[in-house]
Order: structure tokens, then C-alpha cells, then sequence
């Protein structure tokens, strides 16, 4: 969905925006606004309204960068913003979904695998790419550490006991971070959209949870293949 649909829009936005000189982070802002305005539709019930904004919302997410690229005003600063919005942003759409549908344990549930299939597919790709959790002292990099850096260790360290220190890139492997890829951020809001527009949004809570099996299931063929490696070498040895 980002490559086919809503970065090819985005960049249209791009082009608008550079001769401008709108920084990169106000994109964020705006990004940000255009979803919290989508969940106070979403808690009022105008669930067309709701799914319009949230679009809006992930072309603006995708314009940032691609906008921070093209005017080499790429920053740390951007990048924690960017993560600690989207996170807002999640959290205020399933609160406003709790809301409307007076069901805030099932929205919480939600928001909770959410949060799991977006962590596993953003570490197991930064895996692939043989990239360290980042760490900064600012004020943002230490909320994206209270916020985020606890999911990051955890992934490192589960990575770590499995196929030793120092050769977490071989967790990977391009089946897995290729199907994870799908359920990144624009599919998700971009399905999200479509059960708000077709008036199911609680849909959306039990699709979460199938991924949620869907990722298990492919963390447990990683499993199998990374223990016939073991196997194969023992013999080689």
C-alpha cells in the first residue's frame, strides 16, 4: 500500500511543499492533526469522515520523508517526532474506537497487537539492514527510549539468546521481513479506513489479532529454519 498507493501520492504533495521551504516536522504536525481529528470523528460517530482523515493522515506521514530527503533536512529530531506522533496517534484512534463503540477492552486489545506487529516488523527489517537501536540524550530521544526502546531491547536480546551475540543479522530472512513489510503502517490505516467507511470498525480489532497468529506463525517458521542450521552445521562439524 505505501509503494502502490500512498507514497506515489505523497510525493505530489512533496513537490507543492518544496518550493515552499515547509519543514519537514510541521509535515509531522500536520500529519498528527489530521489523525487526531479522525479519532474525535471516529468518537462522534462520523465514521466516513473518520476514515477520509486517516488517509490524509498516511499520505501526510509518508510526505515528511520523503520531503526531509529531498531538501537534505533529514534530522534525528524528525525521525523521533515522526514515531512518538504515530504512536499518539494510534493510541487516540483506538480510544476514540473504544469510545463509539463502548467496548474499550476490545479497542485496548487493538491497540496492543497494534503496537506488537508494527514493533516486530520495524526490528526484525532494522535486523535485516545489521542496524543498532538508536539512542539519543534529547528530550525526544529519551521519550522514544521510555516509549520504544524497551520493545527494541527486547526484540535484540530474544535475537541475541537465539543466534548469538554480535550476529543478529542472521535472524532474518527475506520471506519474513518481505510479509511483515505488508503490515506496516499505511496497510494497517489504510484497512482501518475501509471499516470505518463500510461502518465494522471493531473488524479491524480481530483482522489485528490474525496478524497478530499470522507473525507468531512466522516467527515459528524462523524458529524451525534457524534450528535445521544448527543441525546442518553440527553434521558439516
Amino acid at each position: 500500500m505505501c509503494e502502490l498507493v500512498f507514497r506515489p501520492v505523497a510525493h505530489v504533495v512533496v513537490l507543492a511543499l518544496a518550493p515552499l521551504r515547509v519543514p519537514p516536522p510541521a509535515v509531522v504536525l500536520a500529519s498528527s492533526a489530521c489523525g487526531v481529528a479522525g479519532a474525535v470523528e471516529l468518537a462522534r460517530g462520523h465514521l466516513l469522515a473518520a476514515a477520509l482523515l486517516v488517509q490524509l493522515k498516511t499520505v501526510l506521514d509518508n510526505a515528511d520523508g520523503q520531503l526531509a530527503r529531498l531538501t537534505d533536512r533529514v534530522t534525528v529530531f524528525g525521525r523521533y517526532l515522526d514515531s512518538e506522533c504515530d504512536l499518539l496517534v494510534d493510541a487516540a484512534l483506538f480510544a476514540a474506537l473504544g469510545w463509539y463503540t463502548q467496548r474499550p477492552f476490545v479497542a485496548a486489545a487493538g491497540f496492543t497487537a497494534l503496537t506488537a506487529v508494527l514493533s516486530i516488523n520495524f526490528n526484525l527489517e532494522r535486523l535485516a539492514r545489521g542496524a543498532r537501536a538508536s539512542s539519543d540524550s534529547s528530550v525526544l530521544g529519551r521519550a522514544y527510549a521510555a516509549l520504544y526502546g524497551w520493545q527494541d531491547r527486547l526484540v535484540d536480546r530474544f535475537v541475541e539468546w537465539r543466534v548469538g551475540s554480535g550476529d543478529a543479522v542472521r535472524y532474518h530472512d527475506t520471506f519474513t521481513v518481505s510479509a511483515l513489510a505488508n503490515l506496516g503502517m499505511s496497510t494497517q490505516l489504510a484497512v482501518f479506513g475501509v471499516c470505518l467507511a463500510l461502518g465494522r470498525p471493531l473488524v479491524y480489532v480481530w483482522l489485528l489479532l490474525a496478524q497478530v497468529a499470522f507473525v507468531v506463525l512466522l516467527l515459528a517458521r524462523r524458529e524451525t529454519l534457524i534450528q535445521s542450521s544448527r543441525e546442518v552445521s553440527l553434521e558439516h562439524h
